[in-house]
């Protein structure tokens, strides 16, 4: 099968998305088919600098930090490949949990989601993103705006996600799943190049 043979209007599972072996690189929301476009160099940059502080910070903990491409399978109600409608692919994601771990990827929540926008995502990852990220239980939703140099943090309390402040260069960003952990973000979104002509 190739990606333009898909039928988008089709509700899919992980069990046809395992199957399929073409070049492109697709997500599942809720069963729907949506297009990984290929990341541009501010894209790389702000997400290697951000695993590489993770990294650094998880060295000896439990926890594990992954990049994409990893599967992050949602299940709703069974683990069982057909019954699974959601397999999505975070820029960055953070796993405490070793058991939600297997040699496909990730098979539940994981505790810290980071996704980095660009112009073509936006939707993706503020509508249908935060609602499975949400309903799955993530702890932390960590969503990047290179064009503005800024994030937000969205917690999950009590089930439903609580937004923070915009945090701009200047500020250093904390998060309540990791003590101790701090990424300065003046830092983050320095020296990126072709920003000087802006």
């Amino acid at each position: 099968m190739k990606y333009a043979d898909l039928d988008l209007d089709k509700v899919y599972t992980y069990a046809d998305y395992f199957s399929w072996d073409f070049d492109e690189r697709v997500e599942l929301i809720k069963g729907k088919v949506f297009k990984i476009n290929q990341p541009d160099l501010i894209h790389q940059l702000i997400s290697s600098r951000i695993h590489i502080k993770l990294g650094s910070y998880l060295d000896g903990k439990k926890c594990e930090v992954f990049s994409a491409p990893f599967d992050v399978r949602l299940p709703r109600k069974s683990k069982e490949d057909r019954d699974i409608i959601t397999v999505v692919q975070p820029d960055i994601c953070v796993v405490c949990n070793p058991e939600i771990l297997d040699s496909r990827a990730c098979l539940g929540a994981p505790d810290i989601v980071v996704e980095i926008l660009s112009p073509s995502n936006t939707e993706k990852e503020l509508k249908y993103k935060y609602e499975v990220y949400e309903e799955a239980g993530v702890k932390e939703y960590w969503v990047i705006f290179p064009a503005g140099e800024s994030i937000m943090m969205y917690t999950l309390v009590e089930g439903k996600f609580v937004a923070s402040r915009f945090m701009f260069a200047g500020d250093v960003f904390t998060s309540a799943v990791l003590p101790g952990f701090s990424l300065d973000l003046k830092q983050l979104f320095a020296n990126i190049p072709g920003r000087e002509e802006e």
